[in-house]
């Protein structure tokens, strides 16, 4: 046997090895040798073999008295070790970059800090000839911008609720006027995906906001705007909203997160 022959059957082994740990943990229950054989199309015999290696190399766990397989302790630790070391702007980055470009309109990603969406990364197109002035460590506050907007709308029922009575409380006497506009947004990203705001967090500022999660949980908000001599509401949703839209939705692929709750 040649080793290109022997290169190909290993790289056929690990394909044929990773497609049942794809069966297994998407599986309500342990699956056995033979409903792995039945899904995958890989014979009984070798499936056999397949799953004996991960389970002496830890990646699977065999129940007891039977030959049911679940994900083992060794895939756990590969996760931790994945996570420990994930950081979202990393893989967003070159997606926002994409959008910021094609948008002609920075790009801002936050995280809730209190009642505010502090930026922890920040993009401009190339061909900007105004800079934004929004720096990494600048705030935005949630009731008024796209990407706090959005990112309110993206929390679970419970938690949503709880921020929006915070917002109330710290808004007091100005809370008649901003509830509305605010509820509408949350409705907006309910059934558009994503938030406006249109002079709302600057007077001269046009925005739209999406947001994100991590494979931890953790949740961040994203906005997309500019100047609005530049960037009028008809282009914003016209043209750039779609885009923004499938940006997130390669994001979401990429990290293997949704923002459903």
């Amino acid at each position: 046997m040649n080793d290109a022959i022997g290169g190909k059957e290993e790289v056929s082994a690990l394909a044929r090895g990773l497609a049942l740990l794809k069966v297994i943990g998407m599986a309500a229950a342990p699956i056995s040798n033979r409903d792995l054989a039945e899904t995958t199309g890989i014979p009984k015999a070798t499936v056999s073999r397949l799953t004996a290696t991960l389970v002496a190399a830890g990646y699977l766990k065999q129940s007891q008295d039977s030959d049911r397989f679940s994900l083992g302790p060794a895939l756990l630790d590969m996760s931790s070790r994945y996570l420990r070391h994930f950081d979202l702007r990393t893989v967003a980055r070159p997606h926002l970059a994409e959008l910021s470009e094609f948008a002609g309109a920075s790009v801002h990603m936050g995280v809730r800090d209190e009642l505010d969406m502090l930026i922890i990364d920040s993009l401009r197109p190339r061909s900007a000839l105004i800079s934004s002035r929004i720096e990494v460590g600048s705030r935005m506050t949630i009731a008024t911008s796209a990407a706090g907007r959005a990112y309110l709308g993206a929390l679970p029922a419970a938690e949503r609720a709880e921020v929006l009575e915070q917002i109330r409380l710290e808004s007091g006497e100005n809370w008649p006027s901003i509830e509305p506009r605010l509820m509408a947004g949350l409705d907006e990203y309910a059934r558009l995906g994503y938030c406006s705001s249109f002079g709302e967090w600057h007077p001269h500022i046009h925005a739209l906001g999406f947001a994100l999660k991590g494979p931890r949980g953790e949740r961040y908000g994203v906005s997309c705007g500019g100047p609005a001599y530049l960037l009028p509401k008809d282009v914003m949703l016209g043209r750039v909203a779609p885009r923004l839209l499938e940006t997130a939705q390669r994001i979401s692929q990429e990290t293997g997160t949704t923002n459903t709750d």
